[in-house]
């Protein structure tokens, strides 16, 4: 565990690994944590073998209740959460007053994640990163696998750096598909995952594409990280992509060996870019 600090730490969670990760630094560093799995998301057994509460979303008023019962100082969310319909939330009292009070029909989902941090801060909570809680996962600068993106690889993913950055810019997504130099697919509210599985009915013949992704610009460094799993390059490679480039020091690598050794399988090339304040790599060849 990168920080330690008094008090329980309550761990929000949502689908994927990334929950299991924190629950195991906690017991590995003897912290006290409790898991608010959100209902409809949540789905690692790590999650259900902890302890635990399923909350649904808008239940802002029983999560605060639990959290002061329980002494919880720090706070991180971690794990997929699709973004709800309005009419699914159900808000109770308090989530309502917050709904009203951020106008949430007009952030895109880091303007939305970046109020309720706000509003978890001002109940008195204190929101910290799951690179907080667990070393390692922050992608490192430079080549990660065997394979190496070749020119016309390295004009792809400058040019999907410039789009990666238009999208971030807007709130839409992070993450774009490009394949000699045309953008065959850009993230928005469907993920990563289907962004790849629409790409593969549109790739040209030729070398194929790269996936590049990227925080959003001013994107908060605490919630909702660009983040690549061992599935992510499994599906790249099924979508005949050739190389996936992601911002080092800013996207999530969950289980990084397992993520080079699906690449290095694929023969998929695999690197972190050290991006610079314009969105250019300052260290490497793109």
């Amino acid at each position: 565990m990168a920080e330690t600090a008094a008090g329980t730490l309550a761990i929000i969670a949502g689908g994927g690994e990334i929950p299991s990760l924190a629950i195991e630094a906690c017991e590995e560093a003897g912290r006290p944590y409790f898991v608010f799995a959100l209902k409809g998301h949540a789905d690692h057994p790590a999650v259900f073998a902890a302890p635990h509460e399923v909350i649904r979303i808008g239940a802002a008023g029983r999560f605060e209740n639990r959290a002061r019962e329980l002494g919880v100082r720090d706070i991180v969310m971690v794990g997929r959460v699709r973004r709800p319909a309005l009419r699914e939330i159900r808000p109770d009292a308090k989530a309502a007053a917050f709904l009203a009070r951020v106008a949430v029909k007009s952030l895109g989902d880091d303007g939305l994640l970046r109020a309720v941090a706000g509003e978890l801060e001002r109940f008195g909570f204190r929101v910290v990163a799951i690179q907080d809680i667990v070393t390692g996962l922050l992608a490192p600068s430079g080549n990660l696998s065997r394979a190496r993106p070749d020119r016309e690889a390295q004009r792809d993913i400058a040019y999907g750096v410039g789009i990666a950055r238009s999208l971030g810019k807007l709130d839409v997504g992070q993450a774009v598909v490009v394949q000699q130099s045309l953008v065959l697919g850009v993230e928005a509210i469907e993920g990563t995952d289907a962004l790849l599985e629409r790409c593969a009915a549109l790739k040209r013949s030729g070398p194929g594409g790269v996936l590049v992704k990227l925080r959003k610009t001013g994107q908060d460094r605490r919630i909702d990280l660009p983040t690549i799993g061992a599935a992510t390059v499994e599906k790249a490679a099924a979508a005949g992509l050739r190389g996936i480039a992601v911002e080092a020091g800013a996207t999530l690598l969950v289980n990084r060996d397992a993520i080079i050794a699906a690449a290095d399988e694929a023969s998929l090339f695999l690197v972190g870019l050290d991006l610079d304040g314009n969105g250019t790599d300052a260290g490497h060849t793109v």
